[in-house]
């Protein structure tokens, strides 16, 4: 399973606040109908933190829009401001913010769908794919996925929520039959100060290279559907044929899936935790006319207790949930990992595969590797890397902000 990347927190930040600036009032060269704020420092990427703040204009309100400036009020660029959040500056453009709010959204979403529909050619391929990947196309605190007619928005800032409205109207010029779910975790609307009402539930069907998924939009992790794995799923299915297969954190069943139907797989094992998703695991394998056996329960015991009956698989998925969600639990979710790749090894057969991902974004690719290596010791296997990857071509992440390369993909050989 996988996910936008957490956002970290800033060394310092918290509690302990510098001593505010000595008023200086409005930046001389603030002309826009917009609150401005005036920054104390800053550093080199898009997320400006309460400590980084100067001066603020008594008019701005969580969410707004506002003009930044520099310690000399030079222009620095337009942000969305919440001084709610630990971020509470997240840029959105860099230098002056004369410009109109219309154009300036409608050319970001333009160029988001250019990229999708035109260099990348997703529709030949798949009626679900990410539309808006947060700062990697310039949207700070959202995400947008398209799932058939259904567009699942995603917020992650009271301030990218307030253009909702904005969003759509500019989604409609692309997609005349779009449909629009907004979508919010329990963490972000209590941290952010929004909130977003329920609506009906709203089931629907997918299709992604030749496999068909019936999905939820208006519930489930998420947006209801993880794309980000589709390209390696798609590399899964050409690694199964003939295999035993396990699926652990199944989600959807999108691996398990795959292997079936293109794979051509002996057999596959779905594990996955909730009975509902359960369901739909089932239900997808109706809709593709294939057999899979799926197992409602938590993956860590379900291994525990495949290792003592001395079962192997050929081919082995981890797809876990973020075990690492915040600097407090990056200790506790790195034994995690540890455990849990030590688990799926001890059920390799000899020669057989294991793919296993983390989509926690504050673990980097070196860290993931080396709990790899402990945990292929503790296994008593060993272990080659035959490729690394990560989120599909539609999950581009910015140079300035390198959190947002957040899945990683290890494919091992297990002897």
């Amino acid at each position: 399973m996988s996910e936008i990347p957490a956002e970290p927190a800033a060394p310092g930040d918290g509690d302990g606040q510098a001593p505010p600036e000595k008023k200086r009032g409005v930046p001389a060269a603030h002309k826009a109908p917009i609150p401005w704020v005036r920054l104390r420092s800053a550093g080199s990427g898009p997320q400006l933190f309460k400590r980084m703040l100067g001066e603020v204009d008594p008019k701005a309100r969580p969410g707004d829009l506002v003009a930044v400036y520099d310690k000399s009020d030079a222009p620095y660029g337009l942000a969305l401001y919440n001084p709610r959040s630990l971020i509470a500056l997240r840029l959105i453009h860099r230098g002056a913010v004369d410009f109109d709010l219309d154009q300036f959204f409608g050319e970001r979403i333009r160029l988001a769908v250019e990229f999708r529909r035109d260099a990348l050619e997703l529709d030949k391929r798949t009626s679900a794919y990410r539309l808006v990947h947060d700062l990697g196309d310039g949207l700070p605190g959202l995400v947008i996925d398209r799932l058939g007619d259904y567009f699942v928005l995603e917020f992650y800032s009271i301030g990218m929520f307030k253009q909702a409205e904005r969003l759509e109207k500019l989604l409609l010029e692309h997609f005349p039959a779009a449909k629009f779910v907004r979508r919010a975790s329990q963490f972000t609307e209590s941290m952010e100060g929004f909130k977003i009402k329920p609506g009906p539930t709203i089931r629907t069907r997918i299709r992604e290279n030749g496999v068909s998924f019936e999905v939820e939009p208006s519930g489930g992790y998420k947006t209801g559907f993880f794309c980000d794995q589709r390209e390696n799923r798609l590399e899964v299915s050409r690694l199964a044929s003939g295999r035993r297969v396990l699926d652990a954190y199944s989600y959807t069943g999108g691996f398990g899936l795959y292997a079936s139907v293109l794979g051509g797989a002996k057999e596959v094992t779905c594990v996955e935790l909730d009975p509902d998703v359960c369901e739909l695991v089932k239900k997808n394998a109706n809709i593709n006319q294939v057999r899979i056996n799926t197992v409602c329960c938590d993956a860590f015991p379900y291994l525990r207790q495949m290792e003592a009956n001395k079962e192997k698989f050929g081919l082995v998925i981890l797809d876990p949930y973020k075990l690492i969600g915040s600097r407090e639990t990056y200790a506790l979710g790195r034994k995690k990992y540890a455990d849990l790749n030590r688990l799926g090894f001890s059920i390799v057969e000899p020669g057989g595969i294991m793919v296993t991902c983390s989509c926690s974004g504050m673990l980097p690719w070196e860290e993931f590797q080396q709990i790899i290596r402990t945990a292929a010791g503790s296994a008593g296997r060993r272990v080659q890397i035959f490729k690394k990857s990560g989120a599909g071509q539609d999950h581009p992440f910015a140079v300035d902000f390198p959190e947002g390369e957040y899945l990683k993909v290890a494919w091992c050989r297990v002897f």
